[in-house]
């Protein structure tokens, strides 16, 4: 394998969150007077910021309104919420098939690991920690640990940094061609995996090494 680090994003590329993240959706909704989404509707906004995933269901793009449904999302399931549906987020996410036997072979490798996420980088590690999984992954990137998010590089850059490699060196690997767009303002490989909601024709369209069904098609892809 050519790379020496391969980037991850997390939702729908390594973990599945629906039933919290519909929860908080649902929820923050009904706060607000809002029809509650279905959890379907739900899932085509993972992978986007919470704002963004707001107006894509609503279509509205006030930022008043975008900023009092994030405060409900995070005092019902997110980094400010300490009941059941902070424990549905931590407890209750699950790491797809695949990904523990990949991270683990590119630990086993020598190959340097990070997750670049628009999840909180805490939420992530907190999950990762109550999987006895955390030490599988060197570095973690939240929303909430860059300026910019994707699909500004920033968070990519801080991975290359960290582990002082080139662009070239590294692959990042995502379900949206929100993580498709960061890898090419990156300069990064980019390695589309099909857990999520995007269909693989969406993918032809940006710069791509190669198209995953899953992460066992990623390892072997990889050679690991």
């Amino acid at each position: 394998m050519d790379y020496q680090g391969i980037f991850f994003d997390f939702d729908y590329t390594l973990g599945d969150s629906t039933a919290a993240i519909a929860q908080g959706y649902q929820l923050g909704f009904s706060a607000l007077g809002l029809p509650a989404p279905t959890v379907e509707q739900v899932r085509t906004t993972v992978g986007m910021t919470l704002e963004n995933g707001f107006t894509h269901l609503t279509g509205d793009t006030d930022p008043e309104r975008q900023a009092a449904f994030v405060h409900q999302f995070h005092i019902t399931v997110g980094t400010e919420a300490s009941g059941p549906g902070r424990e549905l987020m931590i407890k209750g996410t699950r790491l797809l098939p695949g990904a523990v036997e990949l991270l683990s072979a590119l630990k086993g490798a020598g190959v340097h690991t990070a997750i670049v996420s628009t999840k909180p980088g805490d939420t992530i590690r907190q999950i990762l920690a109550h999987q006895g999984r955390l030490e599988l992954v060197e570095l973690i990137i939240g929303w909430d640990e860059v300026s910019r998010v994707k699909p500004d590089p920033e968070g990519l850059n801080l991975a290359l940094a960290r582990f002082g490699l080139e662009p070239g060196q590294a692959l990042f690997c995502g379900d949206t061609v929100i993580d498709a767009a960061t890898a090419q303002a990156g300069g990064c490989g980019f390695c589309a995996v099909l857990n999520g909601t995007t269909p693989r024709e969406a993918f032809r369209a940006y710069p791509h090494v190669y198209i995953a069904e899953d992460l066992a098609g990623l390892q072997g892809w990889l050679g690991l």
